[in-house]
């Protein structure tokens, strides 16, 4: 009986071994899947924050993989004004019979503190069908899916009809300015192209586990950082007075709480309301189209504004993000700081928000100064080859899911290139879901399913740009 039950118990194991090696052989990645997820694991694992992290660990670890892919030393640029923060340029010779193409993508992260997240966020962990890590999502993903689809066309020889340039870059998530543009001021010629294909927007969208929309950007709101300061003699804390530094702003910031920027609507959001209104249903379907025709309803526009992200397609945004006050806990404030974000809509300048701020503030005691050299933001021009190119990329690869043009109400390193006359367009592979984005959040991610179909996706793009798409 004991051996007829070893026997049996024999079988089981064998069974459940060959149960476990087909399901593994099942899920065994290709050959360049498995390329772009060990040049993810690699980017994530090294901290590229402004505050300890180095992109030039990062720029020298690719140069590493490029060089072992057979890429000539002499295309590789590692350059920079400074030692932690460089950036890395690849050019890829074609046939020059069109002028070269950027592909974009950045190296630096934003701040991630292990106490925040509940695993360490530079770990690469993959779990329950989700790639983790500081970077998953902004914009790691985006390098490593670049970097493998390089590698993989030297590997196969192929010769595109233009040079592709490829620019990994420090800077974007802000601290110093030494990424895109310092590139366009400093180092032109290493990027200069007929247009930009930019891997840190257009997102393509999931709603409900549906793929909805494959999104082109050609514009996205503009960065304004202010900086408002109330200055008070101070005094003993024992002597309160009703002019306090403290109060005295959070009563301008209570004005700017409750202040509306006026709506803009451009033909770009117009269309994007109308194609998502399709979507959606009941009022909200309404309301989409009613603000896609210019609607002036204050009930429609205040329904829509309910929406974080509809509201700040609609308008130009300031928030407070940061406050400073005072200098000792016994002391009155001589001084109370608040640091605002503003999100610019494309066609208004800098100067016109900050006259608008000073007259919603209507406080000479508030004094507001700009915080760095805000660029220009013009949109990139009508491309009508282009989207007709991705729109032949997107049927191939995800039949169905239509093409829609967007604004983007975050910004990027295309803001410098549209300002140095370089058309950029946003058009990342990899889908995120409208309701589950982390980036810059705790516990960021993307799906692991969603990364894959990215490196596809961008390897069609990128050759259907540079020799035509069968």
């Amino acid at each position: 009986m004991k051996q007829k039950l070893k026997n049996y118990s024999g079988t089981v194991i064998l069974m459940l071994v060959l149960i476990h090696f087909s399901s593994a052989q099942s899920k065994k990645l290709s050959p360049n899947q498995e390329l772009a997820r060990n040049i993810f694991k690699e980017l994530i694992e090294i901290n590229t924050t402004h505050s300890a992290g180095n992109t030039t660990v990062a720029a020298l670890a690719i140069r590493r993989r490029f060089l072992d892919a057979g890429f000539p030393e002499k295309d590789i640029q590692i350059t920079g004004p400074e030692t932690r923060n460089r950036n890395i340029i690849l050019r890829y010779h074609g046939t020059g019979k069109r002028p070269p193409l950027l592909l974009l993508s950045h190296l630096d992260v934003v701040e991630a503190r292990r106490s925040d997240w509940s695993m360490d966020p530079f770990k690469f962990t993959e779990k329950d069908g989700f790639f983790y890590g500081r970077g998953t999502s902004d914009i790691k993903d985006g390098s490593a899916i670049l970097v493998a689809n390089f590698i993989r066309l030297k590997k196969e020889g192929y010769v595109p009809d233009r040079d592709l340039i490829l620019a990994l870059t420090a800077g974007e998530e802000g601290g110093v300015y030494d990424g895109v543009e310092w590139l366009v001021n400093n180092r032109r010629s290493l990027i200069e192209a007929a247009f930009c294909i930019n891997m840190d927007a257009g997102d393509p969208q999931l709603k409900n586990g549906k793929k909805i929309a494959r999104t082109v950007q050609l514009s996205e709101k503009s960065v304004l950082n202010l900086e408002l300061e109330v200055k008070n003699p101070g005094g003993h804390g024992s002597l309160p007075v009703k002019n306090n530094a403290i109060y005295h702003l959070a009563g301008g910031l209570g004005k700017m709480q409750a202040y509306d920027f006026p709506v803009q609507m451009s033909e770009i959001t117009q269309s994007y309301f109308y194609k998502m209104s399709s979507f959606e249903s009941g009022q909200l379907a309404e309301d989409m189209k009613s603000i896609a025709q210019n609607s002036t309803d204050p009930q429609v526009i205040n329904r829509l504004a309910i929406s974080p992200y509809y509201n700040a397609l609609m308008r130009t945004t300031c928030v407070a993000t940061m406050l400073e006050a005072g200098h000792a806990i016994n002391a009155l404030p001589q001084s109370a700081k608040a640091f605002v974000n503003c999100r610019i809509l494309p066609g208004n300048t800098n100067d016109q928000i900050v006259k608008e701020v000073n007259e919603m503030l209507n406080d000479s005691q508030i004094v507001i100064k700009v915080i760095g050299h805000p660029a220009a933001n013009p949109p990139s021009p009508s491309n009508p080859e282009l989207m007709k190119t991705v729109e032949q990329v997107t049927k191939k690869i995800w039949p169905g899911v239509p093409v829609i043009a967007v604004m983007d109400v975050g910004a990027s390193d295309g803001i410098y290139l549209r300002s140095a006359g370089i058309p950029t367009y946003g058009i990342s592979g990899v889908f995120v879901d409208e309701d589950d984005n982390r980036a810059h959040g705790r516990d960021e991610r993307i799906g692991v399913k969603e990364f894959y179909e990215g490196v596809e996706y961008e390897y069609a793009l990128i050759r259907a740009f540079s020799s035509g798409y069968k």
